[in-house]
């Protein structure tokens, strides 16, 4: 029968006999409020019925200060849990958590704040969230998702703040903590969001596989940044900057920044994936979507991928995961592995392949498709040279003759070997057909697989055959040009007196 509820007439109402008989508290006899303040939020504590909560707001009169107040004898003595709220921050509203006591929300004129100790001190949250009046909270319990409603700037949604619940004092103290993990589901994720009318709301979903949370009380900063820090100090001071020197300021230049991994083991410690994550200090996260790293190769003159490879993704199972930095090339742990489980959703009505069967013939497109990368680039580089060298023999003081033959003919060969990968550009329209490619045989296995984790039919894995027997082929004949018919011809050209090509 234990109720409260607050006014905007300055009183505070208690009862505890479901409403039958009211007790009233003027807001002005709480501890440094005004008499004219009035009840923004009430609530009563979650875990005991004898703690209650109020937020006060006085802006009418002027006053900006965030009134917030805790009762732990059903309203009989009050202390403020405002700490180190900054001044005027209107407190609109707050909410605690269903798990941990002492993990309280707070909706303000000024964003949205936390605190891990029942506010003995609050934390501002960022990552994307605006500086502006969040008028109401909400707890989606199955997710532990916080919802905060803005004042005329939608709603923002922070997925799954359970991590805040194993916060402490003594892990802020640390250097870096990583967080414990929530099970990630193993499915396909479905792109799009289909057919929409104006008048639908949509926004992004959480990200797609494992989650991590990590923290990192400093940061980590390049030479130069710290000695730039320094230098800002000095100068608020009004103090004296001198200058380094060429050799600090050379060796600064050479340093490389420093990097924070996050590497994810199988449960036999095989590593599956590192992923970097951001150095600066404060609250992190980042995902992992289950794959494995893309196999196709690195443009090195555009320290790029070249191709596209298909997403592999890794078998359900038991993952761990570690924190490390990286500190001008020394790598080293923060902290222990944590244990996370991937978990297949759902199985489909029809009966398909094990996983393991399944990611293994993913990693098999997968591989063969890198090595498509790795062809095509060999053949544009190949092109490139033999454009190089039909420059280079332009530029000799012999007249044309069999070396422009020859040139003429590694070209034509590189063409044909270039429609087997790829196909006719010529017949590069919509509905022109052409016989079928490496390319295409390995596209139609990866077609079939892609969106699916039934895993492959007879005819994916017969297309993935055909592929390789064909690439197979292709690579020999590509080995022959480049390897020595097009060194053997550059050396002819530089016999004659053409420039060299690098």
């Amino acid at each position: 029968g234990l109720i409260y509820a607050g006014t905007d007439d300055g009183f505070i109402n208690i009862t505890e006999d479901g409403g039958n008989n009211w007790r009233q508290i003027e807001v002005g006899s709480l501890p440094d409020v005004p008499e004219t303040a009035f009840v923004n939020d009430i609530k009563a504590d979650l875990f005991d019925a004898n703690t209650v909560y109020v937020a006060l707001d006085n802006h009418k009169y002027g006053d900006l200060t965030p009134y917030l107040y805790k009762s732990i004898d059903k309203g009989k003595s009050w202390k403020p849990i405002r700490s180190d709220l900054p001044d005027k921050t209107i407190v609109w509203r707050l909410v605690q958590d269903y798990v941990k006591a002492e993990l309280l929300f707070l909706g303000t004129e000024f964003g949205i704040y936390f605190s891990v100790d029942g506010g003995k001190q609050w934390v501002k949250f960022t990552g994307g969230l605006p500086t502006i009046p969040f008028r109401d909270l909400a707890i989606q319990r199955r997710e532990s998702d916080l919802v905060g409603a803005s004042f005329g700037r939608s709603f923002y949604v922070l997925d799954d703040y359970s991590v805040l619940r194993e916060v402490s004092e003594e892990q802020l103290r640390e250097e870096a903590a990583l967080f414990s993990v929530r099970d990630a589901w193993w499915y396909i994720p479905q792109m799009g969001k289909g057919k929409l009318s104006g008048a639908d709301f949509v926004a992004p979903n959480p990200p797609f596989g494992a989650v991590f949370t990590y923290y990192l009380k400093d940061g980590y900063k390049t030479q130069r940044q710290l000695r730039q820090d320094k230098e800002k100090k000095l100068l608020k001071e009004s103090k004296e900057v001198t200058f380094p020197g060429w050799d600090l300021v050379e060796m600064e230049r050479r340093q490389e920044p420093p990097k924070v991994w996050l590497t994810v083991f199988d449960e036999n410690g095989n590593t599956v994936r590192k992923i970097s994550g951001p150095v600066n200090k404060g609250f992190h996260r980042i995902s992992w979507e289950l794959t494995y790293p893309p196999s196709t190769v690195i443009d090195a003159g555009k320290n790029r991928s070249y191709g596209w490879s298909l997403p592999a993704m890794v078998v359900p199972g038991t993952y761990k995961v570690l924190l490390s930095k990286e500190i001008d090339g020394v790598v080293t742990a923060l902290g222990d592995t944590v244990t996370f489980r991937v978990k297949q959703l759902q199985k489909g009505a029809l009966k398909g392949a094990p996983p393991a069967e399944v990611v293994a013939f993913w990693k098999e497109v997968q591989k063969i498709q890198g090595e498509i990368s790795v062809t095509s680039l060999e053949l544009d580089n190949a092109f490139k040279k033999v454009n190089a060298l039909q420059t280079a023999l332009a530029r000799t003081e012999v007249p044309p003759g069999d070396a422009d033959k020859k040139l003429y003919d590694i070209k034509q060969e590189l063409l044909a070997l270039m429609e087997q990968l790829t196909g006719n550009r010529s017949k590069n329209e919509v509905g022109e057909k052409y016989n079928p490619t490496v390319k295409s045989r390995v596209g139609a296995a990866a077609e079939g697989v892609q969106n699916s984790t039934y895993g492959p039919t007879p005819t994916h894995k017969k297309s993935l055959e055909i592929a390789r027997r064909e690439l197979d082929n292709l690579n020999t004949s590509i080995n022959i040009i480049i390897g020595k018919r097009i060194p053997q011809l550059e050396k002819e050209l530089e016999a004659l007196g053409a420039p060299a090509i690098r």
